[in-house]
């Protein structure tokens, strides 16, 4: 009878020093606690007896919550080699790791296992694949799987699970169905929470239906559920998206009457929104009022007022805000500087963009394809495109990938200066779908041959464009019939704003003027009449171009002419104007 009780405080005694293990592994950090918990792990192998599965459970919990994935799966397959049993909870924690490492497909091999090994899932195992499903954007079918789930009573869905599939749903972008979901869970036993409530109404905002998400935080008070400031932060958020920044302000003293405190990223939200408007003065009084009620402007504040300063060509100010958060002791990033070598190239000072870009490299930090297209542009613009060329060059010798942005800046700037073949072979070299079809890159390109003179290349492109399924806007469309009026080709010109209209693209100022003074170039008046009064009739005005062409086209006093008429009511408009 001795033994059973030595036996007992034994394992009293080891499960104290495991305690005790793991929770020094939760006050470690860094790769020094995932070496504490492998050390741990392999005395637990070499005990004898070994622990129980709970203990192992525990401690790949630890290891599970340090993002080792891969890690805890070979810890796991390791106590099996041993031959320990594992429960429904090691094999959760190792369906938890397999959908968080995008291997859903494993995860449900190992529901089969579960099957075969006589445990049944319970709520944790089909939330996990659920959840598994919705992270490798497999929403449909995690959707379809939580409808087997209620159809055939497998369980009954917590509030954890409903949002897993609200959150998928709106992930891409089925927010009516979010909605009906959310709906379905007030009728039932499982009440919505505000974090299901949060999900749909930044969706909402998202998808620019401002109102359906002031409706649904009404709805959501009526039922019972306080708003919270996330739920404030995304009405606010969308609010400014729409330019109703007034209402957001409103709603910022709302959310305080209510007793939520607004945090630094609600007053950020409307700071940005503010300074993208132009509004600097009212974002500096959003900044003061945060300082009233004591939160402390941050890197993206800030960032948000140089933007402002920037967009409004007050770079001084700019670099006023700077000196700020120095004086803070808040560290600008690699975007505060971005926006500052933006302001800059925009004002053209162009040397200062430039010596401020070396200078934060020898600052430590590293320019992103945002500092690059920034600079890129500066380049171009204020006439140094071989600098610009190299400094593409040097990108990506450094690793940083350009986005489509970037190759619009740089095909822009080579065709302005003539270096329309180079951009066109380096546009072939590109293996990036997204680039290959761009409509804006080919309306670059097209514009530019037909300006670097080499019109039938231009037509090609444009052929191009339609052979891939891509839809040409009205900028493809004016650039091919500028191509067409300056080849002659005046019937090709008028059967382009046709089909174009057809396609649904509507034809601008723009359109008009350049058929109208393609017609007049080759002297046929009356129909440049016709598409004249048709421009006038949809609200368009000859620009100054045309409208010099007209008095020279008019035929002598005495006979009639429509296009006389036209040019006489024109010009009275014009002196009313002035």
């Amino acid at each position: 009878m001795k033994y059973p009780r030595i036996h007992h405080l034994y394992y009293s005694t080891s499960t104290y020093q495991f305690n005790q293990r793991l929770l020094s592994l939760k006050n470690a950090s860094g790769a020094a606690k995932l070496d504490d918990a492998l050390q741990l792990f392999d005395e637990m192998l070499q005990r004898q007896p070994p622990p129980n599965i709970i203990q192992f459970n525990q401690l790949i919990t630890h290891i599970v919550k340090m993002k080792q994935y891969s890690t805890a799966l070979s810890l796991y397959k390791q106590i099996k080699l041993m031959g320990i049993p594992t429960d429904l909870y090691s094999i959760n924690i190792s369906l938890n790791c397999l959908c968080r490492l995008n291997q859903v497909a494993y995860g449900f091999a190992l529901l089969a296992t579960i099957f075969k090994q006589g445990h049944p899932p319970d709520l944790a195992t089909y939330a996990t694949l659920i959840h598994g499903l919705v992270l490798a954007d497999r929403v449909y079918e995690a959707v379809e799987l939580f409808k087997k789930l209620l159809r055939d009573k497998l369980c009954d869905p917590d509030q954890v699970m409903y949002g897993t599939v609200i959150n998928g749903l709106c992930k891409v972008g089925h927010t009516s169905k979010a909605l009906e979901l959310l709906t379905f869970m007030e009728s039932g036993s499982c009440k919505p929470c505000v974090h299901h409530y949060n999900t749909v109404i930044d969706s909402l905002c998202k998808d620019r239906m401002v109102d359906d998400a002031l409706e649904l935080s009404t709805h959501m008070t009526e039922k019972g559920v306080l708003a919270d400031v996330i739920t404030y932060n995304s009405l606010i958020h969308g609010l400014c998206n729409f330019g109703r920044e007034t209402e957001a302000a409103k709603m910022l003293r709302d959310m305080e009457k209510e007793g939520v405190s607004p945090l630094v990223d609600t007053f950020n939200i409307l700071v940005n929104a503010f300074c993208k408007q132009g509004s600097v003065k009212d974002a500096e009084l959003a900044v003061q009022a945060m300082a009233r009620r004591g939160l402390h402007p941050d890197v993206i504040t800030y960032n948000a007022l140089i933007d402002g300063y920037c967009l409004c060509g007050e770079i001084d100010e700019a670099e006023k805000v700077i000196d700020r958060m120095m004086e803070r002791d808040i560290v600008p990033d690699i975007i505060t500087y971005s926006r500052l070598i933006d302001g800059y190239c925009k004002k053209k000072r162009i040397h200062k963009a430039w010596r401020l870009f070396q200078e934060i490299q020898d600052k430590g930090l590293i320019p992103n394809v945002v500092t690059y297209s920034s600079m890129l542009q500066g380049l171009f613009e204020s006439g140094n495109p071989a600098a610009a060329r190299e400094l593409f060059n040097k990108m990506q010798v450094k690793g940083q990938v350009p986005n489509i942005c970037t190759y619009r800046i740089l095909f822009h700037g080579m065709c302005k200066n003539y270096q329309c073949s180079d951009a066109l072979a380096l546009f072939r070299s590109l293996g990036n779908k997204e680039s290959m079809e761009d409509v804006r890159l080919y309306n670059i390109l097209i514009d530019g041959c037909s300006k670097c003179g080499n019109p039938s290349l231009a037509m090609d492109l444009f052929d191009e464009l339609l052979l891939k399924g891509s839809k040409p806007d009205v900028r493809t469309y004016n650039a091919m019939m500028r191509v067409y009026c300056e080849e002659g080709l005046l019937g090709k010109c008028k059967e382009l704003l046709r089909k174009m209209e057809e396609s649904g693209c509507l034809p601008d100022s723009f359109t008009y003027n350049i058929i109208v003074r393609g017609l007049l170039k080759k002297n046929e008046c009356g129909e440049a009449e016709i598409f004249l009064e048709e421009m006038i009739n949809r609200g368009f005005m000859p620009d100054h171009a045309t409208f010099e062409n007209l008095p020279v086209r008019i035929p002598n006093v005495g006979k009639d002419s429509r296009l006389r008429t036209i040019v006489l009511k024109l010009t009275s408009v014009e002196r009313k104007d002035a």
